[in-house]
């Protein structure tokens, strides 16, 4: 785990060794245990990494460079199978002088190229310079688990693992575009980005950049589904187990102290059960309890942890968490209405402090429907039968945040005719709906969550959050084998009668219990649209109804007086849209005012206040 950074210009223009590391600098908590560079000044192409050391404490400091000098590498992320990998490579005759698995990446594009991308099971941001072919690439693995953001105008590429890297080579302007997707989704849809010309490498596929131009590629993509199970229902619960099991097993390869978070949930109880099956110690988990006991889960984080014997470590907190806010949103880039990322960043922390990697259940709500969304679209039986286009328009009013005639009145003259055309949203979720590879309308919406939602907001939050605390985050549900698995499984094995998670949970019910696998699903948040009627209802009235926002021009503030007035007298709930505008404000004044992340709501000086 770690952060990279670079540029290549196709002009030759060199940025010194000084502005370089600069680019490394500002993203620093990625990588605390060291930094190092590649820079050819004559070929203006640079290459930088911050490490945080797990694999090879000693010998793993990146850039790796070829011994023919032609080659250089510089990763962020894990390779899982690295070692399999090295054993085939070394059969053909390569040698290796580390431990390392990004050694293994160097000397598996000297071997096969950039076409050997298949072969890895991980979660990684590569970036290789090919001298030979004077060419960059940029490599981004299968769903996105790790970040990859570039800028490229006039032959001149900059790329970095967040956005506030690229931007210490480049201005940053609002992408109007993408304020518009951000008041629908609620996050913005990748390959966009909040700023104009800044975009985000798309989960499995590789830019290559040479002195001619870009050039795209697609390396992977989900599969379709296969036809009903049938009667092998105790077969797929059975390949269910063994891929997981497997998954964990090469999480569990590292060389720091590592451990688990631990909700009580059936996905992060299925992996700590996994993980104690592996180990002879007991397992390190960690989770954080809430004083209101709406929101709290450590009886069942205690529960797991019991029954699996394990190192358990919960701390309580106060729901309020809001003080986190502008950091996490200085962390992130990006504007994300989910506050789910403020307790994230808490259990990250508590984590920290024993360990360097934990294993979470990341992925697999949208790889097997475990949201209530689901339960309440599809009890609907029309919308098997409805046409594409109605089907999406369906989904797409289902979870937006504003609709389109919302976003109309939301947003002002100027910023509307910049923007999008009415129906962008409606548009992209079709086409994402129609990119699916099955006719089974239970996949094609996983399909789209697992490729914009997933992907843009819901991956975002552990590695942005896990990195603010300098840990590293794994979930063995986004191994490629389980994203493949899931998508060849029929959607009626994952959301039948009423039941999300049908088949998975039938498959755990034995590792876990009964209790723990079918106990009512709670969201990891915090009860914000309360707060918006109360005690936040005069900060949320300062931030959003100012002579500053006011100033920007973007949003009608009437209108969004209007909501503040209908949410907080009851007429309306619109915690969802208020808190998005406040993320949104958030950002502005982090990115667009440029305020000091350190002017009262740093992580680090609440660290401070914390001890």
């Amino acid at each position: 785990m770690c952060g990279i950074f670079g540029y290549f210009d196709g002009k030759f223009a060199a940025i010194s060794d000084e502005a370089l590391l600069s680019m490394g600098d500002v993203i620093s908590y990625r990588g605390p245990d060291g930094c190092g560079i590649f820079h050819d000044l004559d070929g203006a192409v640079g290459l930088g990494n911050r490490r945080l050391a797990i694999i090879d404490i000693e010998n793993g400091n990146q850039p790796f460079t070829s011994d023919c000098g032609n080659y250089v590498v510089v990763q962020n992320g894990e390779i899982f199978n690295y070692l399999e990998i090295r054993t085939e490579l070394s059969a053909k005759g390569y040698d290796f002088k580390t431990d390392s698995d990004t050694e293994v990446i160097l000397k598996m594009y000297e071997c096969w190229g950039v076409g050997a991308l298949e072969k890895l099971n991980g979660m990684f941001a590569i970036a290789i310079y090919d001298k030979v072919l004077d060419t960059v690439h940029l490599i981004r693995d299968r769903v996105g688990e790790k970040p990859l953001y570039y800028f490229y105008e006039d032959d001149r590429l900059v790329f970095a693992s967040e956005v506030k890297s690229v931007l210490t080579r480049t201005d940053g302007e609002i992408c109007l575009d993408a304020l518009a997707e951000y008041l629908s989704f609620n996050y913005v849809p990748q390959p966009r980005t909040m700023f104009r010309n800044i975009f985000h490498v798309e989960p499995g596929t590789f830019l290559s950049f040479d002195r001619s131009g870009m050039k795209k590629t697609a390396w992977w993509r989900l599969p379709g589904a296969e036809p009903d199970l049938g009667d092998r229902e105790s077969e797929w619960c059975a390949e269910f187990r063994d891929i997981l099991d497997d998954a964990v097993a090469l999480r569990l390869r590292t060389d720091v102290p590592f451990g688990a978070f631990l909700s009580g949930g059936v996905d992060s109880s299925s992996v700590v059960g996994s993980m104690a099956g592996y180990l002879d110690e007991p397992v390190k988990t960690y989770c954080i309890g809430f004083t209101d006991s709406r929101f709290d889960e450590s009886k069942f984080a205690q529960q797991a942890a019991t029954m699996f014997g394990t190192q358990h470590v919960c701390e309580f907190v106060e729901p309020n968490l809001l003080e986190y806010w502008p950091a996490a949103t200085y962390h992130c880039d990006q504007p994300h209405g989910d506050v789910s990322f403020l307790p994230t960043y808490r259990v990250a922390r508590l984590a920290a402090k024993d360990v360097k990697v934990v294993l979470t259940g990341d992925g697999a709500d949208e790889l097997f429907a475990g949201y209530d969304k689901y339960a309440n679209f599809f009890d609907d039986p029309d919308v098997f039968q409805m046409s594409s286009t109605n089907f999406a328009e369906k989904y797409a009013d289902s979870i937006a945040l504003f609709n389109q005639h919302e976003i109309d009145r939301l947003l002002l003259p100027k910023s509307r005719s910049e923007s999008s055309e009415p129906g962008v949203y409606n548009d992209r979720v079709l086409k994402t709906l129609s990119d699916a590879q099955s006719d089974d309308r239970i996949n094609q919406v996983l399909y789209l969550d697992t490729t914009l939602l997933l992907s843009g907001n819901n991956l975002v939050k552990p590695d942005r959050m896990g990195m603010a605390a300098s840990i590293e985050n794994r979930s063995p549900f986004l191994d490629y084998r389980m994203l493949e698995f899931a998508f060849k499984a029929p959607g009626n094995v994952k959301f039948r009668h009423g039941v999300t998670k049908y088949m998975y949970k039938k498959a755990v019910s034995e590792l876990i219990g009964h209790d723990l696998t079918y106990r009512r699903k709670q969201m990891f948040t915090v009860p914000v649209g309360e707060w918006l009627r109360d005690v936040l209802l005069k900060d949320c009235r300062d931030l959003l109804i100012s002579e500053k926002v006011r100033g920007r021009g973007h949003l009608d503030l009437e209108y969004v007086e209007e909501l503040i007035n209908e949410h907080s007298t009851g007429v309306e709930n619109h915690t969802r849209k208020l808190r998005a505008l406040m993320a949104l404000e958030h950002w502005c004044q982090k990115f667009l005012d440029r305020e000091s992340v350190s002017s009262g709501f740093s992580m680090f000086s609440i660290e401070e206040r914390l001890a």
